[in-house]
Protein backbone atom coordinates (compact mmCIF):
# COMPACT_ATOMS: atom_id res chain seq x y z
CA UNK A 1 0.00 0.00 0.00
CA UNK A 2 0.87 3.26 -0.96
CA UNK A 3 1.09 6.92 1.31
CA UNK A 4 0.58 8.74 -1.86
CA UNK A 5 -0.10 8.01 -5.23
CA UNK A 6 0.48 10.38 -8.53
CA UNK A 7 -2.37 9.56 -11.21
CA UNK A 8 -1.10 12.04 -14.34
CA UNK A 9 -4.27 12.96 -16.24
CA UNK A 10 -3.82 13.31 -19.94
CA UNK A 11 -5.77 16.59 -21.30
CA UNK A 12 -6.24 14.80 -24.15
CA UNK A 13 -7.14 11.61 -22.64
CA UNK A 14 -9.93 11.95 -19.86
CA UNK A 15 -11.44 8.82 -20.70
CA UNK A 16 -8.73 7.05 -19.19
CA UNK A 17 -8.80 8.93 -15.59
CA UNK A 18 -11.35 6.69 -13.88
CA UNK A 19 -9.28 3.13 -14.68
CA UNK A 20 -6.50 5.01 -13.11
CA UNK A 21 -8.24 6.49 -10.24
CA UNK A 22 -9.85 3.26 -10.13
CA UNK A 23 -6.53 1.86 -9.30
CA UNK A 24 -4.83 4.42 -7.38
CA UNK A 25 -8.03 3.68 -4.86
CA UNK A 26 -7.15 0.13 -4.73
CA UNK A 27 -3.30 0.73 -3.96
CA UNK A 28 -4.13 3.58 -1.54
CA UNK A 29 -3.39 3.23 2.36
CA UNK A 30 -5.80 4.40 4.66
CA UNK A 31 -4.95 8.08 5.45
CA UNK A 32 -3.05 8.09 2.26
CA UNK A 33 -3.40 11.19 -0.72
CA UNK A 34 -3.72 11.00 -4.11
CA UNK A 35 -3.15 13.60 -6.67
CA UNK A 36 -3.92 14.35 -9.99
CA UNK A 37 -1.93 15.90 -12.12
CA UNK A 38 -2.33 17.54 -16.02
CA UNK A 39 0.73 18.57 -17.54
CA UNK A 40 0.00 21.08 -20.21
CA UNK A 41 2.68 21.73 -22.73
CA UNK A 42 3.55 25.13 -22.86
CA UNK A 43 2.65 27.39 -25.97
CA UNK A 44 5.29 28.03 -28.71
CA UNK A 45 6.10 31.48 -28.89
CA UNK A 46 5.27 32.01 -32.34
CA UNK A 47 1.96 31.21 -31.25
CA UNK A 48 1.86 32.73 -28.40
CA UNK A 49 1.69 36.02 -30.67
CA UNK A 50 -1.75 34.81 -32.28
CA UNK A 51 -3.63 34.39 -29.18
CA UNK A 52 -5.10 36.36 -26.62
CA UNK A 53 -2.97 36.51 -23.56
CA UNK A 54 -5.72 35.30 -21.05
CA UNK A 55 -6.11 32.26 -23.46
CA UNK A 56 -3.36 30.41 -21.39
CA UNK A 57 -5.18 31.09 -18.44
CA UNK A 58 -8.95 30.05 -19.18
CA UNK A 59 -7.31 27.36 -20.79
CA UNK A 60 -5.60 26.53 -17.09
CA UNK A 61 -8.46 26.71 -15.70
CA UNK A 62 -11.00 24.93 -17.71
CA UNK A 63 -8.48 21.65 -16.75
CA UNK A 64 -7.79 22.62 -13.16
CA UNK A 65 -12.08 22.30 -13.21
CA UNK A 66 -12.12 19.19 -15.03
CA UNK A 67 -10.06 17.34 -12.65
CA UNK A 68 -11.42 19.21 -9.45
CA UNK A 69 -14.32 17.05 -10.56
CA UNK A 70 -12.32 14.11 -10.25
CA UNK A 71 -11.31 15.24 -6.73
CA UNK A 72 -14.76 15.91 -5.39
CA UNK A 73 -15.28 12.30 -5.77
CA UNK A 74 -12.79 10.97 -3.78
CA UNK A 75 -11.84 11.37 0.09
CA UNK A 76 -7.88 12.75 0.34
CA UNK A 77 -7.43 13.46 -3.31
CA UNK A 78 -5.79 16.93 -4.91
CA UNK A 79 -5.96 18.00 -8.16
CA UNK A 80 -2.70 20.34 -9.93
CA UNK A 81 -1.56 21.37 -12.97
CA UNK A 82 2.27 21.71 -14.39
CA UNK A 83 3.36 23.71 -17.48
CA UNK A 84 6.09 21.90 -19.33
CA UNK A 85 6.88 18.26 -20.71
CA UNK A 86 4.93 15.99 -19.40
CA UNK A 87 7.09 12.86 -18.34
CA UNK A 88 10.10 15.60 -17.00
CA UNK A 89 7.24 17.51 -15.00
CA UNK A 90 5.76 13.66 -13.75
CA UNK A 91 8.94 12.58 -12.48
CA UNK A 92 9.98 15.99 -11.04
CA UNK A 93 6.61 16.14 -9.31
CA UNK A 94 6.90 12.90 -7.91
CA UNK A 95 10.58 13.53 -6.42
CA UNK A 96 9.79 16.69 -5.15
CA UNK A 97 6.56 16.18 -3.21
CA UNK A 98 7.08 12.29 -1.73
CA UNK A 99 4.95 10.43 -3.92
CA UNK A 100 5.69 6.69 -3.95
CA UNK A 101 3.98 5.42 -6.58
CA UNK A 102 2.73 6.87 -9.84
CA UNK A 103 -0.60 5.37 -11.76
CA UNK A 104 -0.29 6.20 -15.46
CA UNK A 105 -2.35 5.31 -18.25
CA UNK A 106 -0.95 3.99 -21.92
CA UNK A 107 -1.98 3.48 -24.91
CA UNK A 108 -0.86 0.83 -27.54
CA UNK A 109 2.27 1.65 -28.72
CA UNK A 110 2.53 2.88 -32.50
CA UNK A 111 5.47 3.33 -34.76
CA UNK A 112 6.12 6.86 -33.56
CA UNK A 113 6.72 5.16 -29.78
CA UNK A 114 9.73 3.52 -30.75
CA UNK A 115 11.07 6.16 -32.48
CA UNK A 116 10.21 9.24 -29.73
CA UNK A 117 8.93 7.22 -26.66
CA UNK A 118 5.41 7.77 -24.90
CA UNK A 119 5.03 9.69 -21.72
CA UNK A 120 4.39 6.15 -19.79
CA UNK A 121 7.50 4.78 -20.85
CA UNK A 122 9.76 7.81 -20.37
CA UNK A 123 7.83 7.95 -16.53
CA UNK A 124 9.04 4.43 -16.44
CA UNK A 125 12.46 4.71 -17.12
CA UNK A 126 13.11 7.61 -15.16
CA UNK A 127 11.10 7.25 -11.94
CA UNK A 128 12.53 6.98 -8.58
CA UNK A 129 9.31 5.72 -7.39
CA UNK A 130 7.07 2.96 -7.78
CA UNK A 131 5.27 2.90 -11.61
CA UNK A 132 1.77 0.96 -12.05
CA UNK A 133 1.33 1.20 -15.96
CA UNK A 134 -2.59 0.53 -17.32
CA UNK A 135 -3.21 -0.42 -20.18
Amino acid sequence: MYKHILVPIAPDHPDSANASIAIAKRLLEEGGLITLLTVMEPVPSYVAQYIPASQQEKNRAAVLADLEKDVAALENAEAKIAIGHPAREIEDYAENHDVDCIVIASHRPGLQDYFLGSTAARVVRHAKCAVHVLR
